[in-house]
């Protein structure tokens, strides 16, 4: 059985409060630390890009959204699950990198949609190729079978909270 951080930390706390089941702090403390190591091992890919993890986020919605490959801001920031705010800030930082174009609405004369420009449709194919080959590396010390598992751990957990 291999042991790290955390299961140290659970003894510590185990030997200074005996009277706490402290096993949840186990599977929570991995959890966030290795969140951390994920986005970290992530944001490093695509920096190679000149992106950010929400900026790429963000593109890839819109490729994932089909041709004409423009969604609304609101649609957006719905699916990022990210502020108003925080989206125009990305969609102005992808603007000015020439990556999106905001365009009218045809829809509604009031609105705009947020359409990637060739530029921004040639960085993200280039990214989302780097990054399928990086969560694949990352992914490597599991098994098959394993990940499977784990994916299907994680699928009910999240549930748990976005239901």
């Amino acid at each position: 059985m291999e042991f790290d951080r955390v299961d140290q930390i659970l003894a510590q706390w185990q030997r200074e409060r005996p009277d706490l089941d402290v096993s949840p702090m186990g599977i929570i403390g991995r959890v966030t630390r290795l969140a951390k190591h994920l986005e970290h091992a992530i944001q490093t890919t695509f920096s190679d890009f000149g992106l950010t993890v929400g900026e790429f986020d963000a593109l890839a919605t819109l490729r994932r959204s089909g041709q004409p490959y423009q969604l609304s801001p609101t649609e957006l920031f719905n699916t990022l699950m990210v502020s108003s705010g925080t989206m125009t800030h990305r969609i102005d930082r992808l603007e000015q990198a020439e990556l999106v174009r905001r365009i009218p609405d045809r829809s509604d004369r009031r609105g705009t949609q947020i359409q990637l420009t060739e530029k921004g449709f040639s960085v993200v194919e280039k990214a989302v190729e780097a990054h399928v080959i990086n969560e694949q590396r990352i992914l490597n010390g599991l098994e098959a079978s394993e990940r499977e598992v784990l994916t299907q751990l994680l699928r009910k957990f999240l549930a748990s909270f976005e239901e």
